[in-house]
């Protein structure tokens, strides 16, 4: 059996603040603050990101205060048939895809609505006043208070999935999940972030009930100015991981994973959208989600230049592809930029590649089209496949490739493709993470007994069916470079598609390494070796270790480390593989 040591809950740890943790600390500190302001009229807003379980939170706050008067701002909603009127045209008839919405959240409430509650708190004569729920923040009354829930968007769909929350502004618990998050996507997290950005600055407290039955709360300022130290020191976020139709074995024994669910298929470690980021105050294990610090750390996180190229958006995304005694994935196409930018809204699109840290001797991956095929024919047994047949004869249009430990496959959008079972991929791509467009999934259910969606609408428009055999063997397929190397160490270029931002480089080393962000961020895997460790040459921040498997982010703004077999990796050679931003591939990826 694996002697796993991949940490599951990585922490960054901030020394010199405390924190309140369970409803009792919560009282107090409220109280007390409350109490300071010296005010026989307080008016508190209670702000909440989609998907917090906002009446637990009430029923505490009632008995923390007995005496105050609440006030429930989904009163001032809009209509439900208004509502879907707005959110529609982005919500979309498609299964799987919508468009990004630009609404807000004033969007959709009811302005007359908001003020009647504002002349409610006005004319009522209770000492505290809490208004609540999300856009709370947007009732035209001065708060005295500011306490903002937070919510990461992997806990919101675990929530979906238990049929616990709604979508923003409507009632539809019971609804698909694929449905929920889809509005959830384009939709309420758009409108949510939009308003947490003109508002955790602010914040009094920030209030963690990701576990509902541990709430945690820290001030604002304790959690701006632990975000802006995070960006100082290499990190992790908080991994997930879901099994799939296709999933397989591997990640259940080196990630440590329980061993009686049916398998895993993906493992995210580096999506910050979705992702948590753990923060040890000195009283509390503090859970936020990991966006917030590309909100409120953008420039030291990213770096100029990819700021400006991105905004306020992470741009590279890692996680694991397991197939290890498992299926193959979907046959796949990814939008060129053109399309995705015009049918969803999206301003750049799904470059990535596939690197192999497991394969069996077996393994393989459909990559590219075969010579010679006949477009119109493969698209006809596509549609009838799904329609007619149940059958698609794969290996007759598009290549199989023999694959190895170690091989590492670029995928720019438009070329068809498809891991096959037993291996293990560390998936490195550009963030638009939904945008697979599915051909063909081997005639198979998904868990939930039902077909998964087919978009070969979609994919037809975003094959290029010139990368064909000989181009895909020239252009795509293990294009190994060495760059330099020392004593000890070699550094190669394993990935730079023409038409991607995203570089990856390869280190294999026994003795020390030195890197440099050189001012963009990092994303790093150890992909050989039981454990390393990054350090500052100048002692900027403290030593870090890694684990085999784990990704890691250096900030931009950290610039040199270094990076060297650690424990019981010291004497062999381990090596990484970092993917990075190149500048010179930015120009058509600039968000306006």
């Amino acid at each position: 059996m694996y002697n796993s040591n991949f940490d599951k809950f990585p922490e960054v740890v901030m020394h010199g603040y405390n924190g309140t943790m369970g409803w009792n600390e919560i009282a107090n500190e409220l109280t007390g603050r409350i109490e300071s302001l010296s005010k026989k009229q307080v008016v508190l807003k209670l702000e909440c990101y989609h998907g917090v379980l906002v009446a637990p939170i009430i029923d505490q706050l009632k008995l923390i205060f007995p005496e105050a008067a609440f006030l429930d701002v989904s009163t001032a909603l809009l209509h439900a048939e208004e509502l879907e009127k707005k959110v529609y045209p982005f919500v979309t008839d498609d299964p799987v895809f919508g468009y990004l919405s630009p609404l807000t959240m004033a969007d959709f409430y009811d302005a007359r609505a908001l003020e009647s509650l504002a002349e409610a708190v006005r004319s009522n004569a209770a000492p505290i006043t809490i208004i609540y729920g999300t856009g709370a923040s947007l009732v035209p009354l001065d708060a005295d208070l500011l306490v903002y829930a937070d919510m990461p968007r992997w806990e919101i769909q675990l929530r979906f999935r238990r049929n616990e929350i709604s979508n923003l502004g409507t009632d539809n618990k019971t609804d698909a999940f694929a449905y929920q998050y889809k509005r959830a996507f384009f939709v309420d997290w758009r409108v949510c972030d939009k308003l947490k950005r003109t508002l955790l600055g602010n914040c009094d407290y920030i209030l963690d009930t990701t576990h509902p039955d541990q709430p945690k709360m820290v001030t604002g300022a304790a959690l701006l100015l632990a975000l802006e130290q995070v960006v100082n020191r290499p990190f992790r976020v908080v991994p997930f991981f879901d099994p799939g139709p296709w999933g397989g074995q591997w990640l259940k024994e080196v990630c440590d994973l329980k061993r009686d669910e049916k398998n895993f298929a993906w493992g995210f470690d580096c999506v910050p959208e979705e992702n948590s980021l753990l923060i040890r105050f000195d009283h509390i294990l503090f859970e936020t989600p990991s966006i917030n610090l590309v909100f409120f750390q953008t420039e030291s996180l990213l770096g100029s230049k990819v700021e400006q190229a991105f905004g306020a958006e992470f741009p590279i995304r890692f996680d694991f592809l397991d197939t290890m005694e498992g299926g193959n994935l979907s046959l796949q196409v990814h939008p060129l930029k053109a399309y995705i930018r015009e049918k969803f809204g999206m301003p750049y699109t799904q470059d990535e590649s596939y690197y192999f840290l497991e394969a069996q001797e077996n393994s393989f991956v459909y990559l590219g089209l075969k010579e010679n095929i006949q477009p119109a024919e493969m698209l006809t047994d596509l549609a009838a496949a799904q329609e007619v047949s149940g059958s698609f004869d794969a290996d007759k249009y598009v290549e199989k490739w023999p694959i190895q430990k170690h091989d590492h496959i670029l995928i720019p959008a438009g070329t068809i493709h498809c891991s096959g079972a037993n291996s293990v991929v560390l998936e490195i791509s550009a963030t638009p993470y939904i945008f697979t467009f599915k051909l063909w999934d081997w005639g198979r259910m998904g868990l939930d007994g039902k077909p998964r969606p087919i978009s070969l609408e979609h994919g037809k428009h975003a094959i290029q069916w010139d990368r064909t055999t000989e181009w895909t063997r020239a252009n795509i397929i293990n294009q190994f470079e060495t760059i330099k190397e020392g004593d000890g160490w070699k550094e190669e270029r394993t990935g730079l598609h023409e038409g991607s931002f995203i570089e990856t480089r390869r280190h294999w080393f026994s003795k020390k390494v030195n890197h440099h962000t050189g001012n963009v961020v990092n994303v790093i895997n150890l992909i050989e070796g039981r454990e390393a460790i990054v350090e500052s040459p100048t002692g900027a921040f403290e030593p870090f270790i890694i684990h085999y498997a784990e990704t890691f982010i250096v900030p931009a703004s950290v610039g040199a480390y270094t990076i060297r077999p650690y424990g019981s990796a010291e004497g062999s050679t381990c090596a990484t593989l970092k993917a990075f931003v190149r500048e010179e591939n930015l120009i058509d990826y600039r968000i306006n």
